[in-house]
Formats: structure tokens, sequence, C-alpha cells
């Protein structure tokens, strides 16, 4: 009789084991062997592609088919013609000169554009002082575009200064923050005239 009893609580007791043991929540099962897991191409099958450019042109910040954003600016054509400077300088090097002829066959080649010289400094000195610099070697580059035959009336000069160099920055950095931007204006693309310098009267599209 008693080791009945004992056998009838061992067996109570099991049961109450698995019962227990089947209250816990099963673990996540691999999506690859699940219905709504992967493909075969390795894409889920509920998830759409993303458009990495659709944050870009939410924010107006990137026209699709010609580079030009919603300012009719394009940052992209003329990159390759951007003018560096050595220190305190504005004077234009040999062998930047020689980049500015590309402005030059670009306005040629796109009769409506317009092209804006940015000028800017590297994080050193006053934000006055540099707002000077700037202006000037902006308008350095606008001078010789008029020497090799870009009309006046092609070209807008803007001086940023020192408000986009990197503070603190090393020699490298900072001889990249000593330039003039050649930025391509498309005044057939919207209302949006050039920037104009501060005091400055916008220039008549």
């Amino acid at each position: 009789m008693k080791l009945a009893s004992i056998k009838l609580c061992l067996a109570v007791a099991s049961a109450a084991f698995v019962l227990a043991g089947c209250t816990k929540k099963p673990s996540r099962p691999d999506p690859g062997q699940t219905l709504l897991g992967q493909t075969p191409g390795g894409q889920s099958i509920n998830t759409a592609p993303v458009d990495a450019s659709f944050g870009a042109n939410a924010a107006g910040l990137v026209d699709r088919g010609n580079g030009f954003d919603i300012n009719n600016q394009n940052r992209t054509a003329l990159q390759g013609s951007t003018v560096y400077f050595d220190f305190d300088s504005f004077a234009i090097k040999p062998a930047e000169r020689e980049k500015l002829k590309a402005a030059k066959a670009y306005l040629e080649t796109n009769p409506t554009h317009k092209i804006l010289l940015e000028g800017h400094c590297d994080w050193r000195g006053t934000a006055e002082y540099n707002l000077g610099l700037g202006d000037r070697r902006a308008n350095a580059v606008k001078k010789y575009l008029q020497s090799i035959g870009v009309s006046p009336d092609k070209l807008e000069t803007l001086s940023k200064g020192s408000l986009e160099a990197s503070k603190n920055a090393d020699a490298s950095t900072m001889e990249k923050d000593r330039r003039v931007d050649l930025v391509v204006v498309n005044p057939a693309g919207g209302t949006s005239p050039m920037p104009a310098a501060a005091g400055a009267a916008p220039l008549p599209l």
C-alpha cells in the first residue's frame, strides 16, 4: 500500500512538471523555415525594396534625371572644377586655372545656365575676415572666367567665408576648405533666383 502511494505521488509530480513545461514560450522559428520567411532571392516577401534616394527627394535635395535641386542648383556638374587656394590667398594658381576651362565649355554647351561662384575659407581667422576673403576668392575666379571669354552676366559670386569649414581641422582638410565651388544654376528651372551676397542686388534673370 505504501509503495502504491509513492508511485501515485511520483506520477502526479511528473504530470505537474510536464504541464509546467508546456506554459513556456516557444522559441522563435528560423525565418527560412516558415511560410512567410525568406524568398529564394533572399528578400522577405512582405518587405518592399527601399529606394535609397527617396529621403533626399522627399526633402527636395535631389531632382532625379538632371541633377538640379529645388533651388535649381546643380553642385555636381562642375565639381571637378573646384578651385583651391593657398592659406590667406586669393591668387589662382596656374594648375587651378586649367580647371576653369571646363566651366567655360559647360556654359557654351548649356547657354541657358549660369554659374554661382561660392567662396570658402578654412576655420582660422575671424568670421568677418573670412567672409571678405571668400568674396575676394570668388571674384578672382569670376575675373579669370571673364578673361577667357565667359560673359559676366553668366556669373554671380557669394562668400560663405568659414561657415562650412571644419573647426580645428588638420592641414589636409583645411586645404579642401580654401576653395571656390562652381555651382550650376538653371534659371529656367523655376522662380528661385541665385542667392546674392549680403547687401547685393539679386541677379536679374
